[in-house]
């Protein structure tokens, strides 16, 4: 085996969403970006986040499912100021899960979906 990395499949917003994730978070970029299809119709990216990559496409075909919250993307954050601008940011349009606050396991701990659908927990350390 080579490697292992996140995919996320989105139904149609999957550039919007990756190109909104590369402009929150620093030290992120798209590394790939492919369009197949009639008209572009089935878009395969790979970005990363903080070096970890993620494979994602843009399906055209309407599926049954969608993202759930048992899989989320856990981010350590390095200060309280960047804790709340992600909470702000991906939380805008989306839903709280579990709202900023101090949780006996985290200094400062959130959960939110984004308006995209994928799952963030979001961290600070003690």
């Amino acid at each position: 085996m080579s490697n292992a990395k996140p995919f996320l499949m989105f139904q149609g917003n999957g550039e919007e969403a990756i190109n909104f994730y590369i402009s929150i978070f620093e030290d992120s970029e798209i590394t790939s970006l492919n369009r197949r299809g009639p008209e572009g119709s089935n878009m395969q990216a790979t970005f990363t986040i903080k070096g970890q990559e993620f494979m994602c496409n843009d399906s055209s075909i309407k599926h049954g499912f969608t993202f759930t919250p048992s899989f989320s993307i856990f981010i350590t954050c390095d200060s309280e100021n960047e804790l709340d601008e992600l909470y702000g940011k991906l939380s805008e349009g989306g839903a709280v899960l579990m709202p900023l606050g101090e949780y006996g396991f985290s200094k400062k701990f959130a959960w939110v979906n984004d308006k995209y659908g994928v799952s963030w927990q979001l961290n600070l350390p003690e």
